[in-house]
């Protein structure tokens, strides 16, 4: 018995149906892996630098706070912000009314005590005089010892009244000098060559010196200037004075400035702040949650005074350099062995990876010098990329 024709068409369509739907299905909830897929770089020549990097301060190579040792008004402001004084330069006038009197007054104690001498010096003469013929008239039995006594005391006590007065009137002598320098403290000169880079006390104000001496103005030498880089604590066993270094400003961060360290600091800031030195001695908890930083210091020529004070600076400490050598990206190296050398994996014709040992020099994390291993132009798996993720 055949099959009619109808019924065997819808056989037909049931099972490309089922096909369909069994396809449909196996593309839906059972994927197939993609191809594994990895990044790859090419060896290549270059510059290859190794530097620590640190954040730095610029400051001028010397500066000084230009204050007052007496106290008074302000009376006359002699420079002006920006301005370039020279050494011994007038720079601030104070009123001196009070000192001019206070060496009047140790003038006239002056005087006084000079004019005591002068009388007391014309009455020992009269001393002197009295007890040389009180002493011949006792020998000749012409006078009682009573007053050849009397007139000896009269004598000794005179001497030693000339000698206070003297005493008296170098301590007088004294406060005139004194007097005087405090008077010639009226006028404020310069203490350097440099540029004005702060005025702090202005025309009018009072200022007291009693205590400390209160700052009028602060002078600077902006020809050079000095950068304190901070150096965190686990790169500064590998940084030593006389490495190159160089630093960028915000400014001009396409700038470069070079320099040679010239110091590292002993100690961090935080050592002149007792409190900090107590807790980095008697507080391990202090010590191990806080960053520290040593000071490294070098200097550069500021000839046009584009670097100004206190600007950022990015600082770093060139450890070594290498030029136009092989390199790889440091994240193709593999695991290093125990002779040193790495394992990398290197693309072949085939488009596969393939294990190849390797020598590496320097390697700054970012960039490895390939010392063996590799030619230039050759291709290195840098980095594994995730697989394509299949429809859910």
């Amino acid at each position: 018995m055949k099959a009619k024709p109808g019924r065997l068409k819808r056989y037909v369509w049931i099972a490309i149906g089922l096909l369909i739907a069994a396809l449909l299905i196996k593309w839906l909830f059972f994927p197939s892996a993609p191809p594994p897929t990895f990044a790859t770089a090419t060896v290549k020549r270059g510059d290859l630098e190794n530097s620590v990097l640190a954040s730095g301060t610029l400051e001028a190579v010397r500066q000084v706070s230009v204050g007052a040792q007496v106290s008074g008004q302000l009376k006359s402001l002699k420079v002006k912000l920006g301005e370039e004084v020279k050494q011994g330069q007038l720079i601030a006038e104070i009123d001196d009314m009070t000192q001019q009197n206070e060496l009047r007054n140790v003038q006239a104690a002056l005087e006084t005590r000079r004019a005591e001498l002068r009388a007391k010096q014309a009455t020992l003469k009269q001393a002197e005089q009295a007890y040389a013929r009180q002493r011949k008239m006792l020998a000749a039995d012409a006078s009682s010892r009573e007053s050849f006594e009397s007139a000896e005391a009269t004598l000794n006590v005179t001497r030693a009244d000339i000698v206070a007065l003297q005493a008296q009137i170098a301590q007088a002598e004294i406060e005139v000098d004194k007097a005087k320098v405090n008077l010639g403290y009226t006028r404020i000169v310069s203490p350097m060559d440099g540029k004005v880079v702060a005025i702090v006390t202005k025309e009018g104000q009072t200022v007291n010196s009693i205590q400390s001496a209160p700052t009028i103005i602060k002078v600077a030498q902006v020809g050079t200037m000095t950068v304190k880089a901070q150096i965190s604590e686990a790169d500064v066993t590998r940084v030593r004075p006389g490495q190159k270094v160089y630093f960028t400003i915000l400014g001009e961060p396409d700038t470069r400035h070079y320099g040679v360290l010239r110091a590292i600091e002993p100690a961090p800031d935080s050592i002149q702040r007792d409190e900090s030195t107590s807790a980095l001695t008697n507080t391990s908890s202090t010590s191990t949650s806080s960053a520290v930083y040593y000071n490294g210091l070098f200097d550069v020529p500021n000839p046009d005074e584009v670097l100004r004070i206190s600007m950022t600076a990015q600082v770093f400490v060139v450890l070594g350099e290498a030029s136009q050598v092989l390199q790889i990206p440091s994240s193709a190296l593999g695991k290093k062995g125990e002779d040193g050398w790495y394992t990398v994996r290197v693309v072949g014709e085939d488009g596969q990876p393939q294990a190849r040992q390797i020598r590496v020099g320097m390697n700054n994390n970012v960039m490895a010098e390939v010392l063996e291993g590799l030619s230039e132009g050759e291709k290195v798996v840098s980095a594994d990329a995730a697989p394509a993720a299949g429809r859910p």
